[in-house]
């Protein structure tokens, strides 16, 4: 066998085994490569915690969501629907459908995390947010094996997170109304980046489509926010097919 097919062979077998090691320095690595992305989190950190207080949360009450809750567009939401008496079913159905799209992205990266104990594994989830996901993909799918980065980048995030939402539910009266300043748009801008980052060409393009497509259609003709859900679920089984076929 020559060496070009030897490589070729071993590049084979460890895309086939996608080993992975939980170590300090791997979330060390996370939570440094997850800063710049966990600044712009602190953003609209910074909007939900305004928001909260608005709508009568004391600043530890707005930390403690943050701290156990860690899902910014599901907290953005849920505190849009805030009122006396406070509607659970409302809340807590949308904020379910909402996350809905965390059992796909479980899902994706059960190749590599399944090597892992329940307690390191099930531990990194909770700090899972789109943004370290996505990071943590990219590394993954690259031939890291670095098992603990979503934990890192998630401990990034997390703390950035609750720093802004005090900060947010503390000077709100002198922020005033985040829009003057942009920072309603922070969310979007955030998963434009990631967005990119994840495009991986001409063969992203059907997916993507489709997601968009079906996430257009269901927000027309849904009510609530199945869209997240369905563009994800279709887009998903769009790559699926083409990846079989």
């Amino acid at each position: 066998m020559s060496d070009g097919t030897a490589d070729s062979a071993q590049h084979s077998e460890q895309s086939e085994d996608p080993s992975v090691e939980f170590s300090l320095g791997g979330v060390q690595d996370g939570f440094i490569g997850c800063v710049p992305i966990a600044l712009g989190v602190a953003g609209y950190g910074v909007v939900f915690g305004v928001l909260a207080r608005q709508a009568g949360l004391s600043v530890a009450e707005a930390a403690f969501m943050s701290a156990t809750v860690l899902a910014g567009a599901a907290q953005l939401i849920a505190i849009k629907l805030w009122e006396t008496p406070i509607p659970v079913v409302a809340v807590i159905g949308t904020t379910f459908i909402v996350n809905l799209r965390y059992v796909l992205m479980g899902a994706a990266l059960r190749p590599w995390f399944r090597q892992l104990s329940p307690l390191k594994a099930y531990g990194s989830v909770f700090f899972t947010a789109d943004e370290n996901w996505a990071l943590t993909m990219g590394k993954l799918k690259s031939g890291s094996r670095q098992g603990a980065y979503l934990l890192g980048s998630g401990l990034a995030i997390w703390s950035f997170w609750i720093i802004a939402t005090v900060i947010g539910a503390i000077a709100g009266d002198v922020i005033g109304e985040p829009s003057q300043y942009g920072l309603d748009f922070v969310l979007t801008a955030v998963f434009i980046a990631i967005a990119v980052g994840l495009w991986d060409g001409k063969s992203s393009l059907l997916p993507w489509t489709t997601a968009f497509g079906v996430a257009v259609l269901s927000a027309q003709y849904l009510p609530g926010r199945w869209y997240i859900l369905l563009g994800g679920v279709a887009g998903s089984l769009v790559g699926v097919i083409r990846f079989d076929g």
